[in-house]
């Protein structure tokens, strides 16, 4: 086609109805695959049933040649044979295979087409039908195009204003997503420690952060300071435990005894294990009444000239990381701490080789602990 007859087209692309417009990106996808032999056929139709895709085609096609594509459609990622980024397809596809019904548990599934996007499979056993988020925190989220840009975003601890930018979403949306891809993060904790265990505590100043209404004190600014010197009840207490190989467990608790230690550790620290602390009431009584054998280390618990393999370093250098970390948020809302512990526990458990498909795949609940040997 010469250049004349080429401007006449382009022209002529305004005037198009929607489904015109669908069938000639689809007739454009199609002449894509003749050129190129591993584009396959079904990654055409799947990307002009996606409604991301869709909609940039589309947006592409009403704009006069040199404009400007509107942000609000620009594919951060490339898409897979599902209409999905290549991350979260790949993610998608691992947990059906490995968790199969999310309804009844059964193994064998069945393809069962597509919607929104998405591949829904049929379970053989009890007959219904499913896609590859159903039953998690990601289900009905939209822009999946852009969620390998969100995990990206976790993995470097960005702001929620910088996600949002990241993602072009709102402020909202992004805040809103946050909390969703760490819904499962936060549940994702070893089942048992091994070896020689430290555990301590550690406190975080409460914060009612976002409530508006209704608060027992007066509200604070970016963080703001106790009223109080040391320990109060404006400090909420976090337990932390570790073993020699990096798993770790933490959970704030509700106060500060043996019952809520015991609820955390109970099963994860067995006699099995040595335990080192440093003398607290609540993790040495839960270890003596356990039958866990325990050290009492002097403080600041550094080892003792007899017995240097005993100490509480390791989780005493993670408290610190972690409220270090915490710091550019300028304060976290009490009622959203265990998100942000989760958060911090699956970065520390990733390492250096944290990519974008694992924290989707963790997002969908198939945790750090489930994917790494430590």
């Amino acid at each position: 086609m010469d250049a004349e007859l080429f401007s006449k087209w382009l022209g002529a692309v305004r005037v198009l109805t929607r489904d015109q417009r669908r069938e000639t990106f689809m007739m454009l996808a199609l002449s894509e695959a003749d050129d190129d032999p591993d584009w396959a056929l079904s990654d055409a139709f799947a990307a002009v049933n996606d409604p991301v895709v869709a909609g940039a085609s589309m947006a592409m096609a009403s704009s006069p040649p040199g404009d400007a594509q509107s942000p609000s459609v620009t594919l951060a990622r490339p898409m897979g044979t599902d209409g999905l980024a290549d991350e979260l397809a790949a993610a998608a596809r691992s947990r059906v295979a490995a968790l199969g019904c999310p309804h009844c548990d059964a193994k064998e599934v069945r393809p069962w087409g597509h919607a929104h996007g998405l591949p829904r499979y049929r379970c053989t056993d009890c007959r219904r039908t499913f896609n590859a988020l159903s039953g998690t925190p990601l289900a009905r989220l939209r822009h999946k195009g852009r969620w390998p840009d969100q995990a990206q975003a976790l993995m470097t601890a960005e702001s929620v204003s910088k996600a949002a930018a990241r993602c072009g979403v709102a402020y909202t949306t992004a805040f809103r997503w946050r909390h969703r891809f760490l819904v499962a993060p936060a549940l994702d904790k070893p089942t048992r420690l091994n070896g020689i265990v430290e555990a301590d505590e550690t406190f975080i100043l409460e914060s009612f952060k976002g409530r508006r209404a209704d608060l027992p004190r007066a509200a604070r600014t970016r963080g703001g300071k106790p009223e109080k010197t040391g320990l109060s009840a404006e400090q909420i207490p976090v337990l932390v435990a570790r073993d020699r190989a990096g798993a770790t467990i933490d959970a704030v608790l509700p106060k500060l005894d043996r019952a809520s230690v015991t609820a955390v550790l109970s099963g994860v620290v067995t006699p099995a294990n040595q335990l080192c602390c440093d003398g607290g009431k609540a993790i040495a009584a839960f270890a003596r009444v356990g039958g866990i054998p325990y050290h009492v280390l002097p403080k600041p618990g550094g080892p003792k000239p007899e017995a240097p393999d005993w100490h509480i370093n390791n989780v005493n250098a993670y408290h610190s990381r972690l409220k270090e970390w915490l710091r550019p948020f300028h304060g976290v809302a009490t009622k959203n701490l265990s998100h942000y512990l989760g958060w911090r526990r699956t970065l520390e458990a990733f390492g250096h080789g944290k990519e974008p498909g694992q924290w989707l795949s963790s997002a969908l609940g198939s945790g750090a602990y489930q994917q790494v040997t430590l």
